[in-house]
């Protein structure tokens, strides 16, 4: 079974922008150099604009440990966690069978 991570944040008004392209790019490195990535959507609320939602689908457990310890992602995280009013993380599985993409 497939592993996904449902990702919400919402992020301080200064800062939505510049949150926006760091996401953009952790999404970038983490489909071309994690061969366990398999899908890494960000979308953003269109009625908060602050509002940031991750759709990510993982080969399994072990690729979702190697996203989490992976340089971008680190980078990432420590470049952005000042900018985060709330962030709420699901993990979720997607069925033998079922479309990840």
């Amino acid at each position: 079974m497939r592993a996904v991570l449902v990702v919400e944040f919402r992020i301080k008004s200064s800062h939505i922008a510049a949150f926006e392209g760091a996401m953009a790019e952790n999404a970038r490195q983490s489909l071309a150099v994690e061969p366990g990535c398999l899908q890494f959507d960000v979308c953003r609320d269109p009625a908060e604009e602050g509002v940031f939602f991750l759709y990510e689908v993982y080969e399994d457990d072990a690729a979702i440990q190697a996203h989490l310890t992976s340089a971008h992602f680190l980078e990432m995280n420590g470049a952005t966690q000042d900018w985060v009013e709330s962030k709420s993380v699901r993990r979720l599985t997607l069925p033998d069978g079922a479309k990840s993409t």
